[in-house]
């Protein structure tokens, strides 16, 4: 990937409201829907527009391993890497790392990326 450090406002202020939207699920929503599926949906669509808002990189490696690294949190997840680590009793490591894994999150992420590489193929159709 040959990156360049350099800022974006506009993915700066998506990751942002992205990341808002993340902690309200997270602190008043508690349905089956939207907190499993579209938080897990979301927070893939956040990581890239972190990445985005400082490497001015393409699109399909960044949301490539956006997705990778997800899936090795996943992963994470399934081996207990939490536990391992002895960090289970601190709620932001719960919060950051995640605590089971399920195939509907490596579903979930997935989709996620799908609709960033189909809202930037839009966006660079429309420029």
């Amino acid at each position: 990937m040959n990156n360049k450090l350099q800022f974006n406002p506009a993915y700066f202020l998506l990751a942002l409201l992205l990341l808002i939207t993340e902690i309200v699920i997270a602190l008043f929503v508690h349905d089956t829907i939207v907190r499993p599926y579209i938080g897990d949906l979301l927070v893939v669509i956040l990581i890239y527009c972190f990445v985005k808002a400082f490497l001015n990189s393409p699109v399909i490696p960044t949301a490539i391993a956006v997705l990778l690294f997800s899936f090795a949190i996943e992963t994470a997840q399934y081996f207990k890497l939490i536990n391992i680590l002895h960090l289970q009793h601190y709620k932001l490591a719960r919060i950051v790392l995640g605590t089971f894994f399920e195939w509907t999150d490596v579903l979930a992420y997935t989709a996620g990326i799908v609709l960033v590489i189909i809202a930037e193929k839009l966006r660079q159709k429309k420029e």
